[in-house]
């Protein structure tokens, strides 16, 4: 018995090196690979202003009447390309805006707290400072929407109607999302750090990458972001003040701006919200939710035609 034990320990011991050898190779390749990637990281497509002494990345495309401003969801490492599907199918006709908050994209990453009362002021310098003239049309795509709602509360004249892509809401965000939120930036920080992500299909795992439109440069591009920004600073301390701004957005009046949002059709409660609480129109789609990506087609035309409406 004694000796079947000794056998046993010795396996899980080399089991044991074996994993340990495995993480360490993984991360090792990462940290080369990371290197490798630096110049795409580092050759932004968009152009860089100065906002509280640091980088942040504004991209602009196409001209017209309207300002469309889309303001990506949480975490998403590379909001101007994660945008591209659905904005190059209207840089015909709208003036196309892509903000990458910090920590995102290729703005620098910030060690600060990260209020909605701070990105708010950060992407309304940003947008001066790139001599970006509203009124605007909000596209915000999920955890933005927050930003959007408030937005459109506190500088009315600065937005002149907000298009949800399956955005957040007030309702959404209560203690236990923001757990849930806290627990899943710490786990995807690990795994990306520890170069995990490396040896994963993300591919498969993300909508832009395996849906969209974009050619093999930009996957290289989009990829090697995801590696350099999955659980930047700045990113994890957003998760913070969810609670806070939904109640604020709540007890306020509720936004005097036209709304046309896209939700997921089993997202039934959020619907129900958006359209008795918001007064907005509510446009379900049946699919995940990247609908800018996913339902492209019918996103672009029912925003034209939204849009057409305005004037």
């Amino acid at each position: 018995m004694k000796k079947a034990l000794k056998i046993i320990g010795k396996v899980l011991l080399v089991l044991l090196i074996l994993d340990i050898l495995a993480i360490l190779g993984i991360f090792l390749y990462h940290r080369i690979m990371l290197s490798k990637e630096k110049p795409l990281v580092e050759a932004p497509l968009g152009q860089l202003v100065e906002v509280d002494g640091h980088n942040m990345s504004i991209y602009t495309e196409g001209e017209g009447e309207h300002t469309l401003v889309f303001l990506s969801g949480w975490g998403v490492a590379a909001p101007i390309l994660d945008f591209r599907t659905l904005y190059s199918r209207l840089s015909d006709e709208y003036k196309i805006v892509v903000i990458e908050k910090f920590g995102y994209g290729f703005s620098d990453d910030v060690d600060s707290e990260r209020s909605f009362d701070t990105i708010l002021r950060q992407d309304r310098e940003a947008l001066s400072k790139a001599g970006i003239e509203g009124p605007y049309i909000l596209c915000p795509h999920s955890l933005s929407g927050l930003e959007a709602l408030y937005w459109a509360q506190s500088y009315p004249d600065e937005v002149e109607a907000v298009v949800g892509l399956d955005m957040s809401l007030p309702l959404n965000c209560d203690e236990a999302d923001q757990a849930e939120m806290k627990d899943s930036y710490q786990l995807n920080k690990w795994f990306n750090k520890l170069g995990f992500f490396r040896v994963m299909n993300i591919d498969g795992m993300l909508d832009t990458l395996h849906a969209g439109t974009l050619t093999d440069e930009e996957k290289a591009v989009y990829r090697a972001l995801v590696y350099a920004k999955t659980g930047s600073t700045a990113v994890g301390n957003e998760a913070a003040d969810t609670v806070h701004i939904a109640e604020v957005i709540e007890n306020a009046p509720k936004p005097d701006v036209p709304m046309l949002l896209f939700i997921t059709d089993k997202k039934t409660e959020e619907q129900a919200y958006a359209s008795d609480t918001l007064g907005a129109k509510v446009i379900p789609l049946d699919c995940g939710h990247y609908v800018h990506i996913l339902k492209a087609d019918t996103v672009s035309q029912e925003m034209q035609a939204f849009i057409a409406d305005l004037h």
